[in-house]
Order: structure tokens, then sequence, then C-alpha cells
């Protein structure tokens, strides 16, 4: 018997986006998860989220006005950078992404470099 293939709701979440999006979404996984030997990806609240050391650290969403990517960083509040955005949030801040642009990679590792800090 030949069952199909069944893509995991995580991986389900990734290909069911058009491109350029989905390009800049699995750029964006594949970064974060080659970022730190401690950082997972797992599949919480219908997004999907990245831990350090277990923790909550990072996740990847669509903002809902403006159907840009972003990368939210859980503990957002405690860092202070221009490009993080809080909106109505209270602990966690965004940045946007342009999907059809390189990845902004070294801004990424500032942000992740201060939050980190926050996991020790």
């Amino acid at each position: 018997m030949n069952i199909p293939n069944m893509l995991r709701e995580i991986d389900n979440f990734y290909e069911q986006k058009e491109e350029p999006v989905k390009g800049c979404l699995l750029a964006l996984r594949t970064f974060i998860l080659n970022y730190h030997e401690e950082i997972t990806e797992t599949w919480k609240y219908r997004m999907p989220i990245f831990c350090y050391k277990g923790k909550m650290f990072c996740y990847l969403w669509i903002h809902k006005k403006n159907q840009q990517p972003y990368v939210g960083i859980v503990e957002g509040r405690y860092i202070e950078h221009p490009l993080l955005i809080q909106e109505k949030r209270s602990r966690m801040k965004i940045m946007f992404i342009d999907p059809s642009e390189d990845l902004p990679l070294e801004t990424i590792d500032e942000i992740f470099k201060m939050a980190m800090k926050y996991y020790k």
C-alpha cells in the first residue's frame, strides 16, 4: 500500500505561501536554525516558533494588514532597535522583512545577539 507523504503542519505553513514570501520565510528559517546550535524549531500557536535553550526565542509570521513577513522577537520589550516595532504587543516586538530584497542578515544578527542576553 502506498501512503502519500503527509506534510507536517509546520512544513505546510511554508509550502502554502506564494513567492516571494515563501522563499523569504524558508531563507529566514534556515538562517535561524543555523544561527546557534541550541536553537530548535517547533509548531506552537499555529506558527513556527524557534526556541533557544528550550525557551521561546522568536517566530515567523505574516502581518495581517500589510501581508509582509516578519520575525517576532519574544523578549523584544527589552530591546531597543530602530527596526523593531512594538505595535500593541506587551512582550514581543517585530521586524518586518521585505521579501523582494536580500535578507538583512547583519541586522537580524545584531537583534538576535541583544535578545540572547535574556536567556542566561
